[in-house]
Protein backbone atom coordinates (compact mmCIF):
# COMPACT_ATOMS: atom_id res chain seq x y z
CA UNK A 1 0.00 0.00 0.00
CA UNK A 2 1.27 3.61 -1.26
CA UNK A 3 1.50 6.43 1.66
CA UNK A 4 2.47 10.02 2.01
CA UNK A 5 5.71 8.22 3.34
CA UNK A 6 6.36 7.25 -0.35
CA UNK A 7 7.51 10.54 -1.10
CA UNK A 8 9.69 11.60 1.82
CA UNK A 9 12.64 11.23 -0.32
CA UNK A 10 15.58 9.78 1.37
CA UNK A 11 18.91 10.86 0.79
CA UNK A 12 20.19 7.77 -0.61
CA UNK A 13 24.19 6.30 -0.37
CA UNK A 14 25.20 6.88 -3.83
CA UNK A 15 23.22 9.94 -4.58
CA UNK A 16 25.31 12.99 -5.64
CA UNK A 17 26.17 15.28 -3.13
CA UNK A 18 25.10 13.11 0.06
CA UNK A 19 27.10 15.38 2.47
CA UNK A 20 27.01 12.33 4.95
CA UNK A 21 28.82 10.09 2.67
CA UNK A 22 31.40 12.67 1.29
CA UNK A 23 32.22 13.25 4.77
CA UNK A 24 33.09 9.91 5.47
CA UNK A 25 34.68 9.56 2.56
CA UNK A 26 36.91 13.02 2.88
CA UNK A 27 38.06 11.40 6.72
CA UNK A 28 39.11 8.08 4.89
CA UNK A 29 40.82 9.65 2.37
CA UNK A 30 42.96 12.09 4.57
CA UNK A 31 43.77 9.16 6.53
CA UNK A 32 44.91 6.91 3.98
CA UNK A 33 47.10 9.83 2.70
CA UNK A 34 48.92 10.57 6.09
CA UNK A 35 49.08 6.85 6.45
CA UNK A 36 50.86 6.26 3.56
CA UNK A 37 53.79 8.89 4.27
CA UNK A 38 53.73 7.38 7.86
CA UNK A 39 54.30 3.65 6.40
CA UNK A 40 56.74 5.56 3.70
CA UNK A 41 58.89 6.74 6.74
CA UNK A 42 58.74 3.94 8.73
CA UNK A 43 60.19 1.41 5.46
CA UNK A 44 62.75 3.96 4.67
CA UNK A 45 63.60 3.43 8.34
CA UNK A 46 63.29 6.98 9.08
CA UNK A 47 62.64 8.78 12.20
CA UNK A 48 59.11 8.62 12.81
CA UNK A 49 59.11 11.33 15.46
CA UNK A 50 60.06 13.52 12.51
CA UNK A 51 57.03 12.89 10.55
CA UNK A 52 55.44 13.99 13.17
CA UNK A 53 57.28 17.02 14.27
CA UNK A 54 57.45 17.83 9.96
CA UNK A 55 53.78 16.76 8.91
CA UNK A 56 51.49 15.44 11.21
CA UNK A 57 51.51 17.99 14.16
CA UNK A 58 51.07 21.21 11.76
CA UNK A 59 48.41 19.90 11.10
CA UNK A 60 46.62 19.25 14.75
CA UNK A 61 45.68 22.03 17.45
CA UNK A 62 48.88 22.34 20.14
CA UNK A 63 47.70 23.08 23.72
CA UNK A 64 50.40 25.88 23.61
CA UNK A 65 48.63 29.31 22.93
CA UNK A 66 51.47 30.78 21.27
CA UNK A 67 51.82 27.85 19.09
CA UNK A 68 48.23 27.19 18.16
CA UNK A 69 48.68 30.99 17.20
CA UNK A 70 51.63 30.49 14.58
CA UNK A 71 48.94 27.68 13.19
CA UNK A 72 45.39 29.00 13.28
CA UNK A 73 44.24 26.49 10.69
CA UNK A 74 44.84 23.48 12.61
CA UNK A 75 41.26 24.67 14.05
CA UNK A 76 39.99 23.54 10.91
CA UNK A 77 42.40 20.73 9.83
CA UNK A 78 42.39 18.71 13.46
CA UNK A 79 39.20 17.08 12.81
CA UNK A 80 40.19 15.46 9.89
CA UNK A 81 43.23 14.27 11.33
CA UNK A 82 43.33 10.42 13.20
CA UNK A 83 46.87 8.73 14.33
CA UNK A 84 45.11 5.32 15.14
CA UNK A 85 42.75 3.27 12.78
CA UNK A 86 40.55 2.16 15.57
CA UNK A 87 40.30 6.14 16.48
CA UNK A 88 39.20 6.64 12.82
CA UNK A 89 36.58 3.11 12.45
CA UNK A 90 34.53 4.40 15.85
CA UNK A 91 34.81 8.20 14.83
CA UNK A 92 33.30 7.14 11.10
CA UNK A 93 30.80 4.21 13.03
CA UNK A 94 29.19 7.24 15.53
CA UNK A 95 29.33 9.84 12.22
CA UNK A 96 27.34 7.36 10.41
CA UNK A 97 24.58 6.53 12.95
CA UNK A 98 24.23 10.12 14.06
CA UNK A 99 24.72 11.79 10.83
CA UNK A 100 22.21 9.75 9.56
CA UNK A 101 19.61 10.20 11.73
CA UNK A 102 20.16 14.09 11.66
CA UNK A 103 20.93 14.70 8.00
CA UNK A 104 17.06 12.28 7.31
CA UNK A 105 15.74 15.48 9.77
CA UNK A 106 17.45 18.34 8.51
CA UNK A 107 18.37 17.75 5.25
CA UNK A 108 21.59 18.06 3.46
CA UNK A 109 22.89 20.88 4.11
CA UNK A 110 23.19 21.65 7.84
CA UNK A 111 25.42 17.89 8.40
CA UNK A 112 28.96 19.72 7.51
CA UNK A 113 28.42 22.65 9.48
CA UNK A 114 27.82 21.10 12.65
CA UNK A 115 30.86 18.98 12.09
CA UNK A 116 32.88 22.04 11.76
CA UNK A 117 31.18 24.21 14.27
CA UNK A 118 32.04 21.39 17.16
CA UNK A 119 35.34 20.47 15.87
CA UNK A 120 36.47 24.35 15.98
CA UNK A 121 35.41 25.36 19.58
CA UNK A 122 36.10 22.57 21.18
CA UNK A 123 39.38 23.93 19.63
CA UNK A 124 39.12 26.46 20.64
CA UNK A 125 37.81 25.19 24.41
CA UNK A 126 41.11 23.08 24.32
CA UNK A 127 43.56 25.81 24.14
CA UNK A 128 42.05 27.90 26.48
CA UNK A 129 41.75 24.89 29.49
CA UNK A 130 45.87 24.00 28.84
CA UNK A 131 46.06 28.08 29.41
CA UNK A 132 44.07 28.67 31.85
CA UNK A 133 43.99 25.72 34.43
CA UNK A 134 47.30 25.99 36.60
CA UNK A 135 47.54 22.01 36.50
CA UNK A 136 47.23 21.69 32.63
CA UNK A 137 49.92 24.85 31.92
CA UNK A 138 52.68 22.57 32.30
CA UNK A 139 51.70 20.12 29.80
CA UNK A 140 50.54 22.32 27.37
CA UNK A 141 53.92 22.28 25.49
CA UNK A 142 53.89 18.31 24.72
CA UNK A 143 49.88 17.79 24.01
CA UNK A 144 48.10 18.10 20.68
CA UNK A 145 44.06 17.85 19.68
CA UNK A 146 43.33 15.45 17.12
CA UNK A 147 40.18 13.90 15.79
CA UNK A 148 36.87 13.88 14.44
CA UNK A 149 35.11 13.02 17.68
CA UNK A 150 33.96 17.05 18.89
CA UNK A 151 32.36 17.56 15.24
CA UNK A 152 30.92 14.01 15.81
CA UNK A 153 29.99 15.03 19.28
CA UNK A 154 28.23 17.99 17.81
CA UNK A 155 25.92 16.07 15.10
CA UNK A 156 24.95 14.24 17.95
CA UNK A 157 23.85 16.36 20.07
CA UNK A 158 22.05 18.59 17.45
CA UNK A 159 20.18 15.29 16.17
CA UNK A 160 18.86 14.75 20.26
CA UNK A 161 18.01 18.31 20.32
CA UNK A 162 15.99 18.10 17.66
CA UNK A 163 14.35 14.86 18.61
CA UNK A 164 14.97 13.13 21.37
CA UNK A 165 12.20 10.33 21.17
CA UNK A 166 13.11 9.48 17.90
CA UNK A 167 13.57 5.59 17.81
CA UNK A 168 16.16 3.24 16.58
CA UNK A 169 15.71 -1.01 16.12
CA UNK A 170 11.98 -0.22 15.97
CA UNK A 171 12.01 -4.07 16.65
CA UNK A 172 13.24 -4.06 19.94
CA UNK A 173 10.09 -2.95 21.95
CA UNK A 174 8.71 -0.55 19.69
CA UNK A 175 12.68 1.17 19.50
CA UNK A 176 14.90 3.03 21.80
CA UNK A 177 14.82 6.58 22.12
CA UNK A 178 17.88 8.32 20.75
CA UNK A 179 18.71 10.12 23.78
CA UNK A 180 19.63 6.95 25.43
CA UNK A 181 22.24 6.24 22.18
CA UNK A 182 23.67 9.57 23.21
CA UNK A 183 24.26 9.12 26.60
CA UNK A 184 26.00 6.11 26.15
CA UNK A 185 28.29 7.98 23.55
CA UNK A 186 29.05 10.63 25.63
CA UNK A 187 29.83 8.12 28.91
CA UNK A 188 32.36 6.09 26.43
CA UNK A 189 33.64 8.96 25.29
CA UNK A 190 34.75 10.41 29.18
CA UNK A 191 35.44 7.56 30.15
CA UNK A 192 38.25 7.54 27.77
CA UNK A 193 40.05 10.07 29.90
CA UNK A 194 40.66 7.36 32.41
CA UNK A 195 42.75 5.27 30.15
CA UNK A 196 47.03 6.35 30.12
CA UNK A 197 48.49 8.60 27.90
CA UNK A 198 44.82 10.16 27.78
CA UNK A 199 44.44 14.57 27.78
CA UNK A 200 41.88 16.71 28.16
CA UNK A 201 40.94 15.94 24.77
CA UNK A 202 37.70 14.04 25.39
CA UNK A 203 36.83 16.94 27.88
CA UNK A 204 36.77 19.08 25.31
CA UNK A 205 34.15 17.67 23.13
CA UNK A 206 31.74 18.62 25.54
CA UNK A 207 32.02 21.96 23.95
CA UNK A 208 31.18 20.51 20.60
CA UNK A 209 28.16 18.95 22.29
CA UNK A 210 27.16 22.49 23.36
CA UNK A 211 27.69 23.50 19.91
CA UNK A 212 25.32 21.07 18.44
CA UNK A 213 22.86 21.88 20.96
CA UNK A 214 23.06 25.86 20.71
CA UNK A 215 23.09 25.32 16.53
CA UNK A 216 19.81 23.39 16.57
CA UNK A 217 18.34 26.14 19.53
CA UNK A 218 18.85 29.12 17.35
CA UNK A 219 18.08 27.21 14.20
CA UNK A 220 14.87 26.96 15.97
CA UNK A 221 14.43 30.58 16.64
CA UNK A 222 15.09 31.59 12.56
CA UNK A 223 18.59 31.80 13.09
CA UNK A 224 20.56 29.70 10.81
CA UNK A 225 24.31 29.36 11.55
CA UNK A 226 24.92 27.19 8.46
CA UNK A 227 23.51 29.54 5.44
CA UNK A 228 26.97 31.80 5.19
CA UNK A 229 28.52 28.52 5.11
CA UNK A 230 26.56 27.12 2.57
CA UNK A 231 26.53 30.20 0.56
CA UNK A 232 30.32 30.06 0.77
CA UNK A 233 30.65 26.17 -0.46
CA UNK A 234 28.28 26.73 -3.48
CA UNK A 235 30.52 30.17 -4.48
CA UNK A 236 33.34 28.16 -4.06
CA UNK A 237 31.71 24.98 -6.32
CA UNK A 238 30.22 27.98 -9.29
CA UNK A 239 33.83 29.09 -9.15
CA UNK A 240 34.74 25.39 -10.49
CA UNK A 241 31.69 24.18 -12.50
CA UNK A 242 30.31 27.81 -14.06
CA UNK A 243 27.52 26.01 -16.13
CA UNK A 244 26.24 24.79 -12.68
CA UNK A 245 23.13 25.88 -12.22
CA UNK A 246 22.62 26.97 -8.55
CA UNK A 247 20.35 24.57 -6.23
CA UNK A 248 18.80 27.81 -4.61
CA UNK A 249 17.42 28.97 -7.52
CA UNK A 250 13.88 29.62 -7.15
CA UNK A 251 10.57 28.26 -8.52
CA UNK A 252 9.60 31.65 -9.13
CA UNK A 253 12.52 32.36 -11.61
CA UNK A 254 12.30 29.33 -13.46
CA UNK A 255 8.69 29.91 -14.78
CA UNK A 256 9.61 33.74 -15.94
CA UNK A 257 7.59 35.31 -12.96
CA UNK A 258 8.05 38.28 -14.32
CA UNK A 259 6.35 38.21 -17.06
CA UNK A 260 3.17 40.26 -17.41
CA UNK A 261 -0.24 38.56 -16.43
CA UNK A 262 1.12 34.94 -15.29
CA UNK A 263 1.14 33.76 -12.00
CA UNK A 264 3.82 31.39 -11.06
CA UNK A 265 1.47 28.75 -10.00
CA UNK A 266 -1.89 28.25 -10.31
CA UNK A 267 -4.43 25.96 -8.33
CA UNK A 268 -5.48 23.51 -10.28
CA UNK A 269 -6.98 20.03 -9.31
CA UNK A 270 -4.34 18.12 -11.40
CA UNK A 271 -0.77 17.66 -9.32
CA UNK A 272 1.92 18.10 -11.75
CA UNK A 273 5.22 15.82 -11.22
CA UNK A 274 7.46 19.09 -11.57
CA UNK A 275 5.70 20.01 -8.66
CA UNK A 276 6.59 16.93 -6.72
CA UNK A 277 10.07 17.15 -7.70
CA UNK A 278 10.24 20.61 -6.45
CA UNK A 279 9.07 19.44 -3.08
CA UNK A 280 11.09 16.32 -3.38
CA UNK A 281 14.05 18.61 -3.70
CA UNK A 282 13.03 20.40 -0.75
CA UNK A 283 13.18 17.34 1.00
CA UNK A 284 16.43 16.76 -0.25
CA UNK A 285 17.76 19.96 0.81
CA UNK A 286 16.04 21.25 4.14
CA UNK A 287 14.50 18.19 5.19
CA UNK A 288 10.61 17.10 5.50
CA UNK A 289 9.91 18.82 8.79
CA UNK A 290 10.13 22.36 6.75
CA UNK A 291 7.81 21.15 4.58
CA UNK A 292 4.08 23.29 4.32
CA UNK A 293 0.87 22.20 5.12
CA UNK A 294 0.40 22.81 1.45
CA UNK A 295 3.22 21.11 0.13
CA UNK A 296 2.75 17.79 2.55
CA UNK A 297 -1.04 17.98 1.42
CA UNK A 298 0.30 17.81 -2.03
CA UNK A 299 2.15 14.72 -1.32
CA UNK A 300 -0.44 12.90 0.56
CA UNK A 301 -3.06 13.71 -2.70
CA UNK A 302 -0.44 12.43 -4.88
CA UNK A 303 0.40 9.15 -2.90
CA UNK A 304 -3.54 8.55 -3.13
CA UNK A 305 -3.54 8.83 -6.53
CA UNK A 306 -1.45 6.44 -7.47
CA UNK A 307 -3.36 3.74 -5.26
CA UNK A 308 -6.08 4.42 -7.56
Amino acid sequence: MLREDRYRKKIGLGQEGNALVLLIAVLAIIFCIFKFIWLVYNIADKDLNAYYQNIFDWLTVPADFEKMMTRPWTLVTFKFMHKDTWDLLGNLLWLWAFGYIFQDMTGNNKLVPVFLYGGFFSGLFFVLCYNLFPKLVPLAPAVTLVGASAGVMAIAMAATTLAPDYRIFPMINGGIPLWILTVIYVIIDLARMAAPNSSAGQFSHLAGAGIGFMFIYQMRRGRDWSNWMNNFFDWIGNLFNPDKQNWKKTAKTDLHYKSKGTQPYKKIPNITQKRIDEILDKINQQGYRFLTDEEKDILKRAAEDEEL
